[in-house]
């Protein structure tokens, strides 16, 4: 049985680190460390990369034919067994440096952008519309892909065009509306409101566009409970705004402005996270998360 110390690492993310199996595949290992506000939390979200690669899981699965994916095995010999249930053995990519962000609702940076510009990401947008407004259609608002404790910076497709060239920014953009309004409905089937989401892509070695890094999870993605939405206000949603929303408070006695790092996660806020996950995927996919795989540590 391998160990992970025996795959070089070659990549490693706020959440994620990617090691090297062969020349063909990688190991795509999430942890449970949690990020908010560009820094990285002391706190850890127990079962939080195991609630990541299974609804990572899920999805590529659901849509393989849809989009091609980098997914070739979750339950394999030669994902080692410290990391088994949060680790997927992959398909080597070349990636596409493109965050790219479908939008069925208005919230987040698109608020903000909205509210000085009318438009997200160039996409003109009618007047009138208030926090968590549903949009006629999805709208496409890349971004660019920033290091570790820089931010994502929301670009216009034209950008997208510059960069990487006509062709394979349509491409880009129209599997990312694909996968997204597939998602959105089936979400909505199970009682959730799918807002936004981010895709990574790359190509393979044909030329062809693949599906990588993880898919549709509450890390990449807001879900909001479909009872009880009512536009107007910041909805509530199961993914990290909780953590968000407690640094933000008094309670935290962290000045986001400053140059100090974030405190220490209380336990009820790491107990109140981790649930947010796990509903989320029990929810989505109608699974229980305890029959999911974990590791030896």
């Amino acid at each position: 049985m391998p160990k992970l110390a025996d795959y070089r690492q070659v990549a490693a993310g706020k959440v994620r680190q990617v090691h090297e199996v062969d020349d063909d595949l990688l190991l795509f290992v999430a942890s449970d460390r949690i990020s908010a506000y560009d820094h990285v939390l002391s706190t850890e979200i127990p079962d939080k990369g195991r609630v990541l690669t299974a609804m990572s899981v899920f999805w590529f699965e659901r849509f393989a034919d849809l989009a091609p994916n980098h997914l070739v095995a979750w339950d394999d010999p030669r994902i080692p067994d410290e990391v088994r249930g949060r680790a997927l053995l992959v398909r080597r990519l070349d990636m596409v440096q493109v965050e790219c962000v479908a939008r069925g609702y208005l919230t987040g940076s698109g608020m903000v952008e909205y509210r000085r510009d009318g438009a997200v990401c160039g996409v003109q947008l009618p007047g009138g519309l208030v926090e968590a407004s549903e949009l006629a259609e999805p709208i496409f608002t890349p971004a660019t892909k920033a290091e570790i404790g820089a931010h994502d910076e929301n670009v216009s497709f034209e950008h997208v065009v510059a960069q990487v060239g006509a062709d394979l920014a349509g491409r880009l953009r129209d599997a990312t509306l694909a996968i997204y309004g597939a998602a959105r409905e089936y979400a909505r089937s199970r009682g959730v409101i799918l807002a936004d989401t981010k895709f990574e892509f790359g190509l393979d070695r044909s030329g062809a566009l693949v599906l990588g890094d993880e898919v549709l999870t509450p890390d990449s993605s807001r879900y909001w409970p479909a009872d009880g939405y009512a536009p107007g206000r910041v909805q509530p949603s199961f993914d990290k705004q909780y953590v968000r929303d407690w640094l933000t408070s008094d309670a935290s006695g962290w000045d986001r402005a400053s140059d100090t790092p974030p405190p220490p996660l209380p336990d009820d806020v790491v107990a109140a996270t981790r649930a947010r996950y796990v509903e989320a995927y029990e929810r989505i996919t109608g699974l229980s998360f305890a029959d999911w795989p974990s590791g030896t540590s």
